[in-house]
């Protein structure tokens, strides 16, 4: 019984997606939120915002997980500019967003956690068509002169680190076993029955065209779901769940965090561990991380949260650098989600974080 439901859980939740995007093909022209973003027009934006919009000009446009444009408006009370997230192009990318739930978490998360939280986009609103999965989220364009915006080719330095895990603490804090019933563990997720898999086809993937050891994870790749279960153990708070540095910006001395649509339940070791190993150098991660998680734990309490144990979380750290090593290599394995460049980067940060925390032989004991 244990084995079935989650099974079943997947099945449906991959249903539900498949379904959405068909009925998105048959029915989606008569809904209200746009297909496309060259198709959002100064009445569709007045709805979502709240403002009278009285014309729209697309500045700029990608795609990735969503479609992403900056946009310039008129109209009385509204932003010059501001970025708008919609759903993915592509109908395989949009099934991988619906696997995730990414566009849902977002609109959600900006709907009902943000006002709380310092270092977020300020959202102009949101709507979300439970229907098709279509969505539309209108933030603040963040101005390229006052902001800076790293990624992982550009690693952080310990300073601008701090920075980073200090307004981790703040969300923590915020939401410490405070969390919304409807987010959920990423092991908890219905979808990491599929994970397992795709490590082993990304590892094999990556030992075909790299020299990046990556069979130092097999345990891992074989062991996923019972790992996973051990580095999501309780106690629990709102996690943005994807802080690598892509998603992270500095503005005024103070970091920021883009992205919200992976937000999970979870320990912060988990969230540590990934968002250091990801956004610092391994040299620097190696001399400055047992300092950085100091600068955590004093930050989360003095925003209110507990006093955690310097050793406890310690423990939990090394543990949850399982989590940068599975999210880089199916990201390097799989493709198609970060230029290849950065993406490999990642995973040479995230093997090597297994190697000097001794990640493998944590859990194996643990287990």
């Amino acid at each position: 019984m244990n084995r079935v439901a989650p099974i079943v859980g997947l099945a449906s939740h991959l249903g539900r997606g498949v379904q959405r995007i068909a009925t998105d093909a048959v029915v989606g022209r008569v809904r209200s939120i746009p297909r496309m973003v060259d198709e959002l027009d100064a009445a569709t934006l007045s709805r979502v915002m709240g403002r009278a919009v009285t014309s729209v000009s697309v500045l700029g446009a990608d795609a990735g997980t969503s479609s992403r444009a900056r946009l310039g408006l008129t109209g009385a009370d509204v932003p010059a500019s501001v970025f708008v997230k919609m759903s993915a192009e592509t109908a395989a990318t949009r099934l991988m967003g619906e696997l995730g739930r990414l566009a849902e978490t977002e609109t959600r998360f900006y709907r009902e956690l943000s006002a709380r939280l310092s270092g977020v986009p300020r959202s102009y609103g949101s709507d979300f068509d439970a229907l098709t999965g279509r969505f539309v989220l209108v933030l603040e364009d963040l101005p390229a002169d006052e902001c800076e915006f790293p990624d992982t080719l550009h690693p952080l330095h310990s300073d601008q680190a701090a920075l980073v895990v200090e307004l981790l603490a703040h969300l923590h804090a915020t939401y410490w076993e405070r969390v919304p019933t409807w987010t959920y563990t990423a092991s908890g997720d219905s979808a990491s029955l599929l994970t397992g898999a795709l490590l082993k086809t990304s590892a094999r993937r990556i030992a075909e065209r790299t020299d990046i050891p990556v069979d130092r994870g097999r345990f891992i790749d074989d062991n996923y779901r019972a790992v996973a279960r051990l580095i999501d153990r309780p106690p629990h708070t709102v996690m943005h769940g994807d802080a690598h540095p892509g998603n992270v910006y500095f503005r005024n001395g103070e970091a920021g965090l883009l992205d919200w649509q992976a937000v999970r339940r979870g320990h912060p070791g988990r969230e540590l561990a990934y968002t250091l190993v990801t956004s610092m150098t391994p040299a620097d991660r190696r001399a400055d991380q047992r300092d950085l998680l100091d600068v955590y734990r004093k930050a989360l309490a003095a925003h209110g949260g507990p006093h955690l144990d310097s050793d406890d979380l310690w423990d939990r750290y090394r543990q949850g650098a399982l989590y940068a090593y599975v999210a880089a290599l199916i990201t390097a394995g799989m493709g198609g989600m970060q230029a290849e460049e950065i993406a490999l980067e990642g995973l040479r940060r995230a093997v090597a974080a297994l190697d000097d925390l001794d990640t493998v032989a944590q859990l194996a004991r643990s287990l």
